[in-house]
């Protein structure tokens, strides 16, 4: 049986250059000039202007981690929940980068966990349950994220944690977050396979124990 991965690179940082060239909002957002960035917001800067990569302050301030950057760019009245050319928001960024304060920082200034991002139509959580980010799973379930959506590789976050994990401590950890959670062990790959199936064919012991021992599943 052979998986596809999705590209590690699907998520684009400002480059170094990128990142020297910018001015305005984005450059104070990179270098965490709140100075600067209060000077410009109060003068009535376009607080969601993009790059050309499509990326708002919000997107450079979350990459950079730049947590007063973040509130202050709130406070104006930014858009949190932008996506950039690739379909990322800040809180998958957030995500992925394993970031869980300036992840739990977003949250908490009401950006979604909810959204569908990415070009594999997937969530914060697929991705993080992919990497095997436990905290950041854990902030993303209580945060009310879709435990069962399935992307374009028709793949929820739970066959994510099996067929792009390990197998380890971590990826089995972030499966048992998720089976706490409420997720489907029914949901199936494209071509039928369970996640029982899959960690089977994977040969993972650990997490096909997980799953054997949950009561049926009332989820289709």
């Amino acid at each position: 049986m052979s998986f596809l991965a999705p590209a590690a690179h699907a998520q684009v940082a400002p480059s170094a250059a990128e990142a020297a060239r910018y001015t305005g909002l984005h450059a104070a957002a990179h270098r965490g000039d709140l100075p600067l960035l209060n000077k410009l917001l109060s003068t009535g800067a376009p607080v969601n202007a993009r790059d050309a990569f499509g990326r708002t302050a919000v997107h450079v301030a979350t990459f950079a981690r730049q947590a007063g950057v973040l509130r202050a760019l709130a406070q104006a009245g930014a858009n949190l929940e932008l996506l950039e050319n690739d379909r990322y928001d800040a809180v998958t960024i957030a995500a992925v980068a394993d970031d869980e304060a300036t992840l739990r920082l977003l949250l908490s200034l009401g950006a979604s966990a909810k959204l569908t991002t990415s070009r594999y139509d997937g969530t914060a959580l697929i991705a993080a349950a992919h990497l095997g980010h436990v905290g950041v799973v854990r902030q993303l379930i209580a945060a009310g994220a879709p435990l069962d959506h399935v992307n374009n590789l028709h793949w929820t976050a739970v066959i994510e944690a099996i067929v792009l994990g390990d197998g380890g401590a971590r990826h089995q950890a972030v499966l048992q977050a998720l089976l706490d959670a409420g997720a489907s062990t029914r949901l199936t790959d494209r071509a039928g396979n369970t996640p029982l199936a899959l960690a089977q064919a994977r040969g993972y012991p650990a997490m096909v124990a997980l799953l054997e021992k949950l009561a049926p599943d009332p989820k289709p």
